[in-house]
């Protein structure tokens, strides 16, 4: 996923960002909310994090602004003001969720995959997918009960397509999910990641479609 950090501590932010991104998950981090507010403005997000005590541009004013141009990713709201006032302004201005500091990683983890899935439509923490099963919990995909090795973006890559079974997925929409706005993508990375995700996968009755010009497609098994 493509994740957002909006937070002004910069241990607390390279401390979420170090954790998510060894989770294979591309992390952009923003202090101000005024350069939050552009950045969401300008690039699209799988899940954000938001602080509210921010400088230049509070939380709240970010999140109005967001849901005003009616976005619709995931907000998860992390910060030290535990009143129920903050609580409920935060809720209705359209935030998924509410965690308080401190709080334990596992926990905001647990609570980005149920957001992430309610989002996406998906009912539970595993993908099953033929004799496939992608479980988003555990960070696996295994293949008649056996674990595949994947390395962290490939199995980032395998997640994406899999969650979005039978329908395109455009190699934008990929790289904006795996990359952050400093790394150098090379023209080919997705195709690369995506042959080897193919090659793993072997004769399991997956198939991973190229569509020229649109992107890629996972089809789903004839049974599943």
């Amino acid at each position: 996923m493509r994740i957002l950090v909006i937070e002004d501590d910069a241990i607390l932010a390279d401390g979420l960002a170090h954790s998510l991104r060894s989770l294979g998950h591309a992390v952009d981090c923003m202090s101000k909310g005024d350069e939050a507010d552009r950045a969401l403005s300008a690039q699209e997000y799988d899940f954000v994090i938001l602080d509210i005590e921010l400088p230049a541009l509070d939380g709240f004013e970010v999140l109005r602004r967001l849901r005003r141009r009616k976005s619709n990713v995931p907000v998860l709201i992390l910060t030290a003001r535990d009143s129920v006032h903050d609580r409920i302004q935060g809720l209705d201005l359209g935030a998924d969720d509410y965690i308080t500091k401190p709080f334990e990683m596992g926990e905001l983890e647990a609570r980005m995959r149920a957001l992430v899935r309610r989002a996406r439509g998906i009912a539970e923490n595993e993908i099953s997918l033929g004799r496939l099963v992608v479980d988003l919990k555990g960070r696996r995909a295994l293949l008649n009960g056996t674990a595949v090795d994947f390395s962290a973006r490939e199995l980032a890559v395998l997640e994406i397509l899999a969650s979005r079974a039978g329908r395109v997925v455009s190699k934008d929409a990929l790289m904006n999910s795996l990359y952050q706005w400093d790394e150098d993508v090379s023209p080919n990375a997705i195709e690369i990641y995506v042959h080897r995700v193919r090659k793993k996968l072997g004769d399991c009755g997956i198939t991973i479609r190229t569509i020229r010009g649109l992107g890629y497609l996972l089809e789903r098994p004839v049974a599943d």
